[in-house]
C-alpha cells in the first residue's frame, strides 16, 4: 500500500471519528493502535507506543505545562480582575467605548500571567460584562470584546499552546514566548482602535459614563495600586526568561510562586479556593496530556509509514509560490479550529506541515507564532470555539446566536494581525533574535 493511500485512510478515518463526536485523544490513539497492529503486529506496536508516550510526557520542556496551569488556576481564584476593572472604570469610563477598551487591557494583562485562553473570558464575563451592560453598552460589542480579549491568553506569553508547539517543532519555548509579545500587543491595539472607532461613529454602542459618575485624579491614581500584583507576576515570569535567570520551564515555577504570593496578599488562599485551584489544574492538565499521549502514537504512524515525507514532497512538488502554500495551511487551520482544540491541531498536523515549512524555508518560530494567532481565532469561531461556550456558561441570558454574531468582527481583526505579521516578519522575530545575541 503506497503512502498516499495510507494518508487517505489515516486522516479520513480520524475526521470521521471527530464528526461522530469521539474525543480527539481517543480518536487519534485508537486509529494509531489499529494501524500499528496492521503494520507491526500487536505486542510490538503496544511497546512502541508505550515507550514513545513515556518519552514524550517526561520531556523537560513539558513539565512547564502543569505549572502554568496551576498558576492560571491560582490567579483565576485570586480576584485580581475585580480590582483591575475598578481601575479601568475610573480611568477609561469617561471615554466612548472606554470600558471595552479597559476590558481589552485587562485581558492583555491576564494573558501575560496565565497562558490559557479561558481565564480572562470567564473572569471578565462575570465582572466586566454586567458593568458595561448596566451603562448601556451594546451586548454584541461587549461579548465580542471579552471573548476576543480572552483569546490573547495563548498569544501573549506565557502560553501553553506555544510550549506544545515548541516541543513538537523542536524550537525554543523562550523564542516562541518572545515572538508572541509584539503580535499580542498589536492585536490588543487593533481591538482598542476598532472599539474607539465603532463607538465614535455610534456613541450608543458604548456611551461614556456621566460626569457625575466620574472620578477625581486622586481617586484615579489611588486605583493604580491594583495593577501592582499582576505586574509583579508578569515581571517575575517574563523578566526571568528574558534576562536568562530561568528557562521558560523554570520560569513556570517562578510564576507559581508569584501567583501564590499574590493570592496570599489578597487573602484568597482559603480551603475552598485551594480545592477549586487543584480541581481546575488536574482536570485541564489531564486533558492536555491525554491528547499528547495519543498524538505521540499518531505522529509515529505518520512518520514510520512515510506519510509525513510523502506529504511534504507532494506539496512542494506543485509549481506554486511558497506563500500560496502557507496561506493554504492557514485556511486549513482556520477550518479545523472551528471543530478541534488548538493543542490537538498542532499534534495532528505537525507531522505533515512542519516538514513542508522546513522545505519551503520559513522560520519555524515565525510560522509557529502565525499558527498561534490563527488558534486565537479557533477559540472564538463557531460552532465549537471553546471561549464561546465559556461565555455561554457564565452568561445564561445570552443566546448562542448573539454570541456567534458578536465574534466575527474580531475574527476579522485577528486575520488582519496574521496578514501584518506575514508582511512584516520582524514583528515576530525581532525579540527572539535579541535573545540569541
Amino acid at each position: 500500500m503506497d503512502a498516499g493511500m495510507i494518508a487517505l485512510l489515516l486522516f479520513g478515518s480520524l475526521l470521521v471519528l471527530l464528526f461522530l463526536g469521539v474525543p480527539i485523544a481517543f480518536g487519534m490513539g485508537g486509529i494509531s493502535l489499529i494501524f500499528g497492529f496492521i503494520f507491526w503486529g500487536g505486542l510490538p506496536s503496544f511497546e512502541a507506543f508505550s515507550l514513545g508516550a513515556y518519552g514524550k510526557v517526561t520531556e523537560f520542556v513539558l513539565s512547564a505545562v502543569p505549572l502554568y496551569l496551576l498558576m492560571a488556576a491560582i490567579l483565576q481564584y485570586s480576584d485580581l480582575a475585580d480590582d483591575m476593572y475598578e481601575a479601568v472604570y475610573r480611568w477609561f469610563g469617561g471615554l466612548r467605548g472606554g470600558l471595552a477598551v479597559g476590558t481589552t487591557l485587562i485581558s492583555s494583562i491576564f494573558a501575560a500571567m496565565v497562558g490559557i485562553a479561558t481565564v480572562a473570558t470567564a473572569t471578565l464575563g462575570l465582572t466586566a460584562r454586567p458593568s458595561m451592560l448596566s451603562r448601556g453598552y451594546d451586548d454584541k460589542l461587549t461579548t465580542g470584546t471579552i471573548i476576543a480579549g480572552g483569546a490573547l491568553g495563548i498569544l501573549i506569553p506565557p502560553s501553553i499552546i506555544m510550549i506544545i508547539y515548541a516541543s513538537e517543532a523542536a524550537v525554543s519555548p523562550g523564542a516562541m514566548f518572545m515572538g508572541g509579545i509584539i503580535p499580542g500587543i498589536l492585536a490588543a491595539v487593533i481591538f482598542i482602535a476598532y472599539v474607539l472607532i465603532k463607538c465614535g461613529i455610534n456613541p450608543e454602542m458604548g456611551p461614556a459614563i456621566s460626569k457625575t459618575e466620574r472620578f477625581s485624579m486622586g481617586e484615579k491614581l489611588e486605583s493604580i495600586k491594583s495593577i501592582f500584583l499582576p505586574l509583579f507576576v508578569i515581571v517575575l515570569v517574563l523578566g526571568s526568561i528574558y534576562t536568562g535567570a530561568a528557562t521558560p520551564t523554570e520560569a513556570a515555577a517562578v510564576g507559581v510562586v508569584g501567583a501564590i504570593i499574590s493570592a496570599a496578599i489578597k487573602k484568597k488562599l482559603t480551603k475552598e479556593n485551594i480545592k477549586k485551584i487543584f480541581a481546575m489544574s488536574v482536570r485541564v492538565n489531564a486533558m492536555v496530556f491525554w491528547i499528547l499521549i495519543s498524538a505521540v502514537a499518531y505522529s509515529r504512524i505518520v512518520s514510520v509509514t512515510g506519510v509525513g515525507s510523502w506529504f511534504a514532497d507532494f506539496v512542494t512538488s506543485f509549481e506554486v509560490n511558497a506563500w500560496v502554500t502557507l496561506i493554504a495551511m492557514q485556511l486549513v487551520f482556520f477550518v479545523l479550529g472551528m471543530f478541534i482544540d488548538p493543542a490537538a491541531i498542532i499534534l495532528m498536523t505537525g507531522p505533515l506541515f512542519l516538514p513542508v515549512v522546513t522545505q519551503l524555508g520559513f522560520d519555524p518560530v515565525w510560522y509557529g507564532v502565525i499558527f498561534v494567532i490563527n488558534m486565537c481565532m479557533a477559540y472564538m469561531t463557531p460552532p465549537f470555539g471553546f471561549n464561546l461556550f465559556v461565555m455561554r456558561g457564565i452568561a445564561t441570558d445570552l443566546s448562542i446566536d448573539t454570541i456567534y454574531r458578536s465574534v466575527w468582527p474580531f475574527v476579522g481583526l485577528y486575520a488582519l494581525v496574521i496578514v501584518i505579521c506575514m508582511f512584516f516578519p520582524q514583528l515576530v522575530l525581532w525579540l527572539p533574535n535579541l535573545m540569541i545575541k
